[in-house]
């Protein structure tokens, strides 16, 4: 009774301490591949064999219901400590190698995901991708701001010029 308590209580950590969580059932991988898949997301989340019934009580006590109907079968969970985009796809491109993996759902942000919101997830840019894509287009907006400041001096000097020639022409 003890060790289910430790476990429920290490669950429930695990689930507070998550950014997300990524549910899977890996029924008939052997536990080579279960490795693969451990050091293939080892950057950003731990992948953990669960008991369900532990699994669903640690789940609760931190007010996650999603998984109530998806704990059958052998199951286990990432739990995300860094980038979720990262991990979801590492998931999909295990399970398109692995067809044995099943994703089932997930949560994040404090909302439930489906196995499909999961896959779109893994169809985003990586944080690392989106904020270079953001850098990239304020230096550009950096630029042309600069090219403007730039070019109204000398658009100041060439329309100041016109009207001294225009002056002495007249005169």
């Amino acid at each position: 009774m003890a060790q289910k308590e430790a476990s429920v209580a290490e669950l429930t950590k695990s689930f507070e301490n998550s950014s997300a969580v990524l549910l899977t059932e890996y029924r008939g991988l052997t536990v080579a591949e279960l490795k693969e898949l451990r050091d293939s997301i080892r950057q950003d989340a731990e992948y953990a064999v669960v008991k369900n019934t532990l699994t669903k009580i640690a789940a609760n006590s931190v007010g996650i219901d999603a998984f109530d109907d998806e704990l059958k079968g052998p199951s286990a969970i990432a739990f995300v400590h860094g980038d979720p985009v990262a991990v979801a796809k590492g998931l999909r491109t295990f399970a398109k190698a692995h067809p044995l993996l099943v994703v089932k759902g997930g949560y994040f942000d404090g909302a439930p995901l489906s196995a499909e919101e999961v896959n779109k997830l893994a169809d985003l840019e990586s944080r690392e991708v989106l904020l270079s894509k953001v850098a990239g287009m304020m230096k550009a907006s950096m630029s042309k701001a600069a090219a403007v400041f730039q070019a109204l001096p000398s658009k100041t000097v060439r329309t100041v010029e016109a009207l001294r020639e225009k002056q002495e022409n007249a005169a």
